[in-house]
């Protein structure tokens, strides 16, 4: 357990002991952010592998321990906030940035979905030049990579006292948690974030180390290559789809699956083409196209021009980067609108 958390401390890296049976320190560090109402921010990151504690508060403001009533009507300069206390050998920095933009919507200036005011804009606040760098670089790609239609507008700031907020805000969502799911409903937070992002989200990389089976892991994360004629779906011959073993998105139907005599499961097409990313693969003294699962960002194989026609190509894919779904089980797993392709 964390022996003492300090209200109103400016962290830069703070030393936690973690009591244990064996006695070990564990440095945890502290990362802070802020994205609307902190009840919505401090439930998703508690449940992140490797945040030992999440703490909802108020910082940026001029006043000393400012009260929830002063902050939410915006007269002390504060926004609501979070402070993230993590375990950096198990989740690092550039993770909880991938995940901070996931909860957020980082083109408004004026608030976060119902909550409108400056004290609900969104910040990044950095604690040391290392956290600003990796959060001006994941910010620039997240600019680069075309998914938002309106400048981003989340500030990176440097880190200045946070106050811890009163007790009945801590685990809000546990205390009250009709309140809570009704609130998070309502204020169309979710219903965003669906519709930017999906349903088909990766998960960091602790959660993966943890679900995943080494082979899976160095096959969609380092991009390794499973041995031919010896992986699970090279010759499977039941009709179903593919989905990816990461983000659960679909790829393949084994409507369009082949027999390449290659020894990994190939397919002539896609089942969602906008499901797959494609980028050149120079190694090997050779170049290839990779495939790439969009949303997980899973290395999946690669892609050759020598497939049957009319097409043409073959999709040669680690069954180690795939899940196999069964047509009797489309509906019960949520992908009941891929079942006409079986209807006969």
């Amino acid at each position: 357990m964390i022996t003492k958390i300090l209200r109103g401390l400016p962290f830069l890296s703070i030393l936690f002991l973690v009591q244990s049976n064996s006695s070990a320190e564990t440095e945890f560090e502290i990362a802070a952010f802020s994205g609307g109402c902190f009840w919505c921010m401090e439930a998703p990151f508690e449940k992140l592998e490797g945040a030992a504690e999440v703490i909802s508060g108020y910082t940026g403001g001029h006043k000393e321990n400012p009260a929830y009533e002063e902050v939410s009507s915006g007269g002390t300069g504060h926004v609501e906030a979070i402070q993230v206390i993590y375990d950096p050998d198990r989740i690092t920095y550039s993770e909880l940035l991938d995940f901070f933009w996931k909860q957020i919507d980082p083109t408004d200036p004026g608030g976060q979905f119902v909550d409108r005011g400056a004290q609900y804009k969104t910040a990044i606040f950095y604690h040391n030049e290392e956290q600003r760098r990796l959060a001006e670089k994941s910010k620039l790609e997240l600019e680069k990579s075309g998914r938002f239609d309106k400048p981003i507008v989340t500030e990176i700031l440097k880190a200045s006292v946070f106050y811890k907020a009163e007790e009945y805000h801590q685990d809000y969502y546990k205390k009250s948690h009709l309140k809570y799911k009704f609130y998070r409903f309502n204020s169309g937070r979710d219903q965003y974030l669906r519709k930017i992002w999906g349903k088909f989200i990766k998960p960091s990389k602790e959660e993966l180390k943890k679900r995943l089976t080494p082979l899976q892991y160095q096959v969609t994360q380092e991009g390794a290559t499973e041995k031919p004629f010896d992986n699970e779906y090279w010759n499977n011959q039941k009709d179903g789809i593919y989905v990816d073993i990461v983000s659960g998105e679909p790829l393949f139907s084994s409507t369009d699956k082949f027999e390449s005599k290659t020894g990994w499961p190939s397919f002539t097409k896609p089942l969602e083409p906008d499901n797959l990313a494609e980028k050149a693969d120079r190694g090997l003294f050779m170049v290839r196209t990779e495939v790439r699962s969009s949303h997980g960002d899973s290395h999946l194989g690669h892609v050759f021009k020598d497939g049957p026609q009319p097409i043409g190509l073959r999709y040669c894919i680690n069954s180690a980067a795939l899940h196999f779904i069964p047509k009797e089980d489309l509906k019960k797993r949520g992908y009941e609108k891929y079942g006409k392709l079986f209807e006969k």
